[in-house]
């Protein structure tokens, strides 16, 4: 994890809203300045509603749920089509989730305007019935593909996929579990059952191409942006299935200062991305389409919820 003041230091022009170009799908193309489709994300939020107390070792000051609002809303308020997107665990942390199991940042996600989140081994800490009463608080889809929740109380709250129709654009979204045993207890994973992401990553970006006819994928990745030993991870999803333009990741709270392009089997880019943890960054990505030449051009960017957020 990158300290604190590298961590400023590094996003400081970026929190001013300067863009970094990651890829023209034809190379020369200008982009045009206001983009067709932006996508905001965040991941592992931990119920830190509040911001980091002035005192903390790490991100003094930093985060907070309402200066995340202002932040969305002032981007929304510039931009024409806005996708506000989370890769899980927004779940446990603060007093907040001892309290109220997640009820109060499900609603708020959901005055928000959230469009999707996936579910992260956190949004176990209560099991399955915990997690159901807080899920009466989303007005939102939460995604997780290969878990199977069929006769769990999670079965009314969790889908597969989720397809957005923006100007005839066709965003495909589908949400990837992390492997349940040895992360959650076995006691609070009730009758739900976790099936192999690779497998899974792969059946829902061939549904989400081939069936729903989708234009740009986004997998919501609770998984683990990168291990050293065989476990599964974004990378490795990235290296191994096609047909995901966006992994949106989670889990080990991973600070990218910009996506990473990995080539997928077709030889083609999948960026993955994730924001740290906490709420202290928010990310964004921004698509310009194209049709009649090449499908889109690409930028991204993160915001520091910060007390400059609202300038």
């Amino acid at each position: 994890m990158i300290s604190r003041k590298e961590f400023l230091k590094r996003s400081a022009a970026l929190a001013a809203g300067t863009a970094l170009p990651l890829w023209l799908s034809d190379g020369d193309r200008e982009v045009s300045t206001r983009p067709d489709i932006t996508i905001l994300y965040t991941n592992d939020t931990h119920a830190r509603l509040d911001p980091f107390p002035d005192n903390a070792l790490q991100f003094a000051g930093l985060g907070g749920i309402a200066r995340r609002a202002s932040l969305v809303k002032k981007i929304r308020a510039q931009e024409k089509n806005v996708l506000l997107l989370d890769a899980g665990d927004v779940f446990q942390g603060t007093p907040w989730f001892d309290v109220y199991g997640g009820k109060v940042d499900l609603k708020l996600m959901t005055e928000m305007s959230y469009d999707a989140m996936a579910v992260g081994n956190h949004e176990f800490d209560r099991g399955p019935d915990g997690f159901a009463e807080a899920a009466q608080k989303a007005g939102f889809p939460i995604l997780a593909s290969n878990y199977h929740v069929q006769n769990t109380p999670m079965n009314p709250y969790v889908r597969r996929l989720l397809v957005k129709s923006i100007d005839g654009f066709r965003v495909g979204i589908f949400g990837l579990g992390i492997e349940l045993d040895g992360v959650v207890p076995k006691e609070l994973q009730g009758d739900v059952r976790s099936r192999n992401p690779e497998a899974w990553a792969r059946g829902m970006a061939n549904s989400l191409r081939d069936y729903h006819k989708c234009d740009f994928v986004v997998c919501l990745s609770h998984i683990g942006y990168s291990y050293d030993d065989d476990r599964i991870d974004d990378v490795k999803i990235a290296e191994r299935v096609k047909g995901i333009d966006l992994i949106i990741g989670g889990h080990t709270h991973t600070f990218l200062d910009e996506p990473v392009a990995i080539t997928n089997p077709e030889g083609k880019t999948t960026l993955v991305t994730q924001m740290g943890h906490g709420g202290v960054r928010l990310g964004r990505v921004d698509l310009n389409l194209n049709r009649s030449d090449a499908p889109f051009a690409l930028t991204s960017q993160f915001y520091t919820i910060g007390k400059d957020s609202l300038s």
